[in-house]
């Protein structure tokens, strides 16, 4: 297997440089291929612009991203670090994205590959998304550290359950593009907890990747449970805890809770 690991932190002595460290350790001990773009150490530039269009513009009046992006990649006239960044894809199988959350998302470096890397023609095209998506048979999974304890991130939590605040790269960015998504592994506030709580993390973290065939994949909705408006059909009952129904009588707080009964602690570590 070619795995790709996308880590995205500046410091290098951080937790997640222990993380990533332990994902090639395992993923090279069990035989498979592994490749790091080091988004910091790499100088990654995050800003889409007209700069990623290195060839003839489909329209050199008027910037629609979306249709340049499509017609660089469909012409060769991209920028160089997006095609070395966009072979590391198409060659792996399973892309690690590794980072800590700021602000309930990813650091803007790793955003930035994403709106680059991704882009239209390679990463998604008109009538390719979801489970037609120009990635499916691939698969993915975010390794995390949080700044704060996994308490917060519970559906009682003030801060909301991780799955919802983890939707718009699960299913906005990773699955709207193909990819079959493993759940998240959570290192929670490894700043804050004694190094024996740390080495718990790294040690839970092994065994996920030791069994990561195992590792049952997010559920979301096929295509045939939605209508030609592209919502939920009456009488599909929201499985996804994010989505809920109210065609089918449900209401968002019964769609949360069935989500979050159904979750295998194994999600994240169970000593937190």
């Amino acid at each position: 297997m070619n795995c790709l690991i996308v880590y995205a932190h500046p410091e290098p002595a951080s937790f997640n440089v222990a993380l990533k460290d332990v994902a090639i350790r395992e993923l090279e001990r069990m035989g498979h291929t592994v490749v790091v773009s080091d988004l910091y150490r790499m100088g990654w530039n995050p800003a889409l612009g007209p700069a990623d269009f290195e060839g003839e513009r489909a329209n050199a009046d008027y910037l629609d991203l979306s249709r340049e992006q499509e017609h660089a990649f469909a012409t060769g006239g991209q920028s160089p670090d997006v095609v070395a960044e966009q072979a590391k894809v198409t060659a792996a199988d399973f892309v690690l994205l590794q980072f800590p959350v700021w602000w309930f998302s990813m650091p803007a470096i790793l955003k930035g590959w994403v709106d680059r890397v991704l882009s239209r023609g390679f990463a998604y095209s008109a009538g390719r998304k979801y489970e037609t998506g120009h990635f499916k048979g691939k698969r993915a999974m975010l390794s995390i550290t949080t700044g704060t304890a996994s308490t917060l991130y519970e559906p009682n939590g003030i801060d909301g359950d991780l799955h919802h605040v983890l939707w718009p790269i699960h299913n906005g960015i990773l699955g709207y593009t193909g990819f079959t998504v493993l759940p998240p592994f959570a290192a929670w506030m490894p700043a804050r907890v004694p190094q024996q709580e740390r080495q718990s993390y790294l040690d839970a973290y092994a065994e996920r990747l030791r069994n990561i065939d195992q590792v049952e994949p997010l559920f979301f909705h096929p295509w045939s449970d939605y209508d030609e408006s592209q919502r939920l059909k009456p009488g599909v009952a929201a499985r996804s805890g994010v989505q809920w129904n109210p065609l089918a009588g449900q209401a968002f707080e019964e769609s949360a809770s069935t989500f979050a009964q159904r979750q295998s602690p194994s999600v994240m570590p169970a000593s937190v």
